[in-house]
């Protein structure tokens, strides 16, 4: 992995204790904007300042407070927090495997890469045996004094281990209350099935690019090399009205394509 680790481990299974280095699996790539004073071009600073007198307030006068009722608080101390902070440890306990795919995805929540640290031989055994049997293995953890749990998986050979979300932080389907309405009538079905086949396709990554941050980025370079650009307008198109106005114009279009594939060929 080229990538430089942000933390060391192991990963124990039962009696098994594997050395692995935990990478991040994604970055951050957020146009971030600094805060500048108009004339000058100098950075500003954010202070604490009281509502009623408009002064700054010392960082030593300043509490954690948490409402428990409209403008009622209960002061917590950073000393209080700590001493009800989870033991430290290096540990990634995975107490049992499931069949892959048993976790629902409006848990998932951050990926990260586990790479080899030493022990390259059980490291990639336990990848493979992942991989073969399709299974995940459900871990907890203790990383920069917070207690994590998370998935295990096996990805082209590696291992990816998924934070997940706790269950109180999940909504579920069935919690939620939708209009009243009608079963679907059978027509509408076999016109949403040939919707769907009609659109069926591949899913490629680097056709789903984040167009805003594109355009964003070509506008500042534009502007730093002296030059007075105007940001693109998205022309949004107005959706069709009903599911077979949707089918006719995806039937419309793959029957363009195909044409238009069979004249190149």
């Amino acid at each position: 992995m080229a990538s430089r680790a942000i933390w060391k481990g192991t990963l124990e299974l039962g009696r098994s204790h594997i050395p692995i280095k935990l990478y991040a699996a994604v970055k951050d790539l957020t146009v971030h904007f600094h805060l500048l004073e108009r004339r000058r071009h100098a950075r500003v600073k954010q202070r604490m300042v009281s509502p009623d007198t408009g002064k700054e307030v010392p960082s030593n006068e300043i509490r954690k407070g948490y409402e428990i009722e409209p403008d009622k608080f209960v002061i917590v101390e950073d000393d209080d927090l700590d001493t009800i902070q989870p033991e430290p440890s290096t540990a990634i306990e995975v107490p049992h495997f499931l069949p892959e795919g048993r976790i629902g995805h409006q848990y998932y929540e951050r990926p990260y890469y586990l790479g080899p640290d030493g022990d390259t031989k059980s490291y990639f055994a336990l990848a493979e045996a992942l991989a073969r049997k399709e299974r995940e293995g459900v871990a907890q953890w203790v990383m920069r004094k917070k207690e994590y749990v998370g998935a295990l998986r096996s990805r082209e050979g590696y291992l990816l281990l998924i934070t997940l979300r706790h269950e109180e932080e999940v909504i579920s389907a069935r919690d939620l209350r939708p209009p009243e309405a009608k079963p679907a009538d059978v027509r509408e079905v076999k016109m949403a099935e040939q919707l769907v086949s009609a659109l069926e396709d591949e899913f490629r990554a680097e056709d789903y690019t984040d167009q805003y941050r594109d355009r964003v980025l070509k506008y500042i370079e534009a502007k730093a090399k002296g030059r007075k650009p105007k940001l693109e307008m998205i022309q949004t198109r107005r959706p069709p009205k009903s599911l077979a106005d949707m089918l006719a114009a995806s039937l419309k279009s793959a029957e363009a394509l195909s044409r238009k594939e069979k004249a190149v060929a």
